[in-house]
């Protein structure tokens, strides 16, 4: 009876002073991990900001420098050009039209450099054979004093019906700036020998189709105003970020008020059952 009595007196006091230390080390753990994910949620609500901004503005040209997801990606760009005729790339996808793939395209633009192009995305029904030939474009189309740049471009290319045609010759597109996609997809990865493709890689893809100077992003289109029959469905951008940080926030507070707690719970504990002298 008398050991059950004082059972919390004669408790060594290290395990108590370790209990107030691990009490204390989760309160100060909990409340750093809350305001970082407070931090969190004030840059995802910037960024989706910044990005819902992007898109609904006008189209302006593509950065003439490096491309960084902070600075570029979904930018509303404009690009004019020719598509290479029969350098298409399929890339699996899933939409709200069911599986299929992705049409991306090489436009070639009038200095010469290449900047692939999602054209959108057809159904499996409608997948056509994707030939690997190679562009016949000089290694040199593109870089400065290269001579006729542009109509290298042209003896290789083809017009080809796009979101915004402009004349007989090119096409000027609207889209989306989109980084690469060089990890592949889910426990899938792609093999370019075999032609499969299931992440938009955009240097895997130049050096399947032996394509020079391409820009290191690609361009979803916008949506055809007046789509052709058979044409890829353009303007299918997920714009989704996952903001769940303010959840996050209140249950790391929530187990630091618990751990805050079970601290005084064991103080309280400790004072009264403190024997008298």
């Amino acid at each position: 009876m008398s050991g059950r009595a004082h059972d919390g007196a004669t408790r060594p006091t290290w395990v108590r002073v370790a209990a107030v230390v691990g009490a204390l080390f989760c309160i100060v753990v909990f409340l750093a991990l809350g305001t970082w994910q407070v931090q969190r949620l004030q840059w995802k609500r910037a960024l989706i900001a910044r990005v819902d901004q992007r898109v609904r503005l006008a189209p302006v040209p593509p950065p003439s420098g490096p491309v960084t997801r902070e600075g570029h990606e979904y930018l509303h760009v404009v690009v004019d050009g020719v598509y290479l005729s029969n350098h298409d790339t399929l890339v699996q996808a899933v939409t709200d039209f069911g599986p299929g793939y992705w049409v991306m395209t090489p436009l070639c633009r009038p200095d010469g450099s290449i900047v692939l192009v999602n054209r959108g995305f057809v159904p499996n029904t409608t997948r056509a054979p994707v030939t690997t030939r190679a562009a016949v474009i000089p290694a040199n189309a593109g870089t400065p004093g290269a001579p006729h740049a542009t109509s290298a471009c042209s003896t290789s290319a083809q017009s080809t019906r796009g979101p915004r045609v402009r004349g007989d010759d090119g096409v000027m597109v609207t889209g989306l700036l989109r980084l690469s996609e060089p990890t592949g997809a889910f426990l899938r990865h792609n093999d370019p020998s075999a032609n499969r493709w299931y992440s938009r890689d955009v240097d895997a893809i130049a050096v399947a189709r032996a394509l020079p100077h391409v820009a290191s992003y690609f361009i979803d289109a916008d949506a055809s105003a007046q789509p052709a029959q058979g044409e890829p469905i353009g303007g299918l951008t997920v714009i989704h970020f996952p903001n769940n940080h303010l959840q996050y926030a209140l249950t790391w507070y929530a187990m630091a008020l618990m751990a805050a707690a079970a601290l005084i719970w064991i103080l309280r504990t400790s004072r009264q059952r403190k024997p008298t002298p």
